[in-house]
């Protein structure tokens, strides 16, 4: 299972979700979604877009990424 995949499941699980549903409101259809947080069907950077916004969080947290530096690179 993918970062993405897992930080899904959590977010979904820490709400107090149903997968299902969230996989609804993303624009899934059937068992697309289960697929994806599975590992059984590729999750794309579109389907990264669709979730982030489904689950009002950033593509960021998604992959685990909890902090960016603002410094400029020298």
């Amino acid at each position: 299972m993918s970062i993405i995949a897992e930080n899904t499941r959590r977010i979904i699980k820490e709400r107090g979700l149903k997968i299902g549903a969230v996989g609804k409101q993303a624009g899934y259809q059937g068992k697309t979604f289960y697929n994806l947080l599975s590992g059984s069907k590729v999750i794309t950077d579109k389907d990264i877009q669709a979730i982030a916004r489904t689950l009002k969080v950033t593509p960021n947290e998604l992959f685990g990424i909890d902090y960016i530096s603002k410094e400029p690179n020298a």
